[in-house]
């Protein structure tokens, strides 16, 4: 089949694809060179930083799959894609494992000062009585969008021995029910914001949560609290998070791996204040995920091209540096 790899995913699935297949890669290519490319192309893999809106897909009439290498479908005309009848595959799994332990990781550093901490000793700053932190255990952990990726972090909270809150559009009573089991309780939006010492995001940018952490949600939040975004950029007002980290009042630090404007020279608004860490989109950025959503990208291929079923994810540990061969026989062409 022809293939156009629009954004990198792991060396050792483009190879293996490029043994039965026509592929072109063309990592986070500007909208004129995408429109291009797609021409006569019938599957496309892509990731969140590259935009497949209704005039990409327009030129590409024999597309018909694309393989979402993550998690969230903003990037993606959805309607177009149901319109035309193209198939549409995500795989979210093995990023959401990453995405949860990085969102932890950010928890821990702003609550013991861990950046500030390793910055001063660097300088000559021997500075132990001016770094006390905080305890995670015994605090309140507000969930806002508890499907699959909030779910997980929700589940390290509570077994970090924190009161763990969530909220989610619509839960069906199973829904309800799991992540009960999980120590998660459900209740509204409102109370999350409203009752965590640590708010962490994980929701779709949609036209109802673009903006939904804005000046209002902001001030609604508990004095000293701390904001973890790893939902979308889009979902923050960044310059009301901005003036209530410098007044103060609520939010006592933030950390944000995802930024209303993701590019290469791009400074953010929040780059200045130091009770803000910065991360560069690299939630699922872990050798393992990306290991494992190249293996499902081949996966997809071979139900695909079979119209077989495809089988149920999998993990896979990953040593770095070491990857394993792919079972089975090669691609159809």
């Amino acid at each position: 089949m022809r293939i156009l790899i629009a954004s990198s995913i792991s060396p050792e699935a483009i190879a293996e694809l490029q043994k039965s297949h026509d592929v072109i890669c063309a990592f986070n290519a500007a909208i004129g060179q995408l429109k291009s490319l797609v021409h006569d192309r019938e599957v496309l893999i892509c990731r969140s930083g590259v935009t497949i809106s209704a005039e990409v897909m327009a030129c590409a009439p024999q597309l018909k799959l694309i393989i979402r290498a993550g998690s969230g479908t903003d990037n993606i005309d959805l309607e177009y894609v149901r319109r035309n009848g193209i198939q549409l595959e995500r795989i979210p799994e093995p990023g959401a494992k990453a995405v949860a332990e990085l969102t932890f990781a950010l928890m821990l550093a702003l609550a013991r000062n861990l950046l500030p901490a390793d910055r001063m000793l660097r300088q000559g700053h021997f500075a132990k009585t001016e770094l006390s932190g905080y305890l995670l255990r015994g605090k309140v952990l507000g969930i806002v969008g508890a499907g699959n990726i909030g779910a997980l972090v929700g589940e390290m909270g509570a077994a970090w021995g924190m009161t763990v809150l969530g909220c989610v559009e619509g839960p069906s009573p199973a829904v309800a029910a799991a992540l009960q089991k999980k120590r998660i309780l459900l209740t509204d939006c409102c109370d999350v914001i409203s009752q965590a010492d640590v708010l962490s995001l994980h929701v779709p940018l949609t036209a109802k949560t673009r903006n939904m952490i804005d000046a209002g949600a902001l001030a609604r939040m508990k004095p000293g609290s701390y904001l973890i975004n790893m939902a979308r950029g889009g979902v923050v007002d960044e310059q009301a998070l901005s003036q209530a980290l410098i007044e103060g009042k609520t939010v006592r630090g933030a950390a944000l791996d995802v930024h209303q404007v993701e590019k290469q020279g791009h400074v953010s608004p929040l780059a200045s204040l130091p009770n803000v860490i910065l991360t560069p989109h690299i939630g699922a950025q872990t050798v393992d995920s990306q290991h494992e959503i190249g293996e499902r990208i081949l996966e997809i291929m071979d139900s695909f091209i079979t119209h077989q079923p495809l089988p149920k994810t999998k993990t896979v540990p990953v040593r770095p540096q070491v990857y394993s061969k792919r079972p089975g026989a090669a691609l159809a062409a």
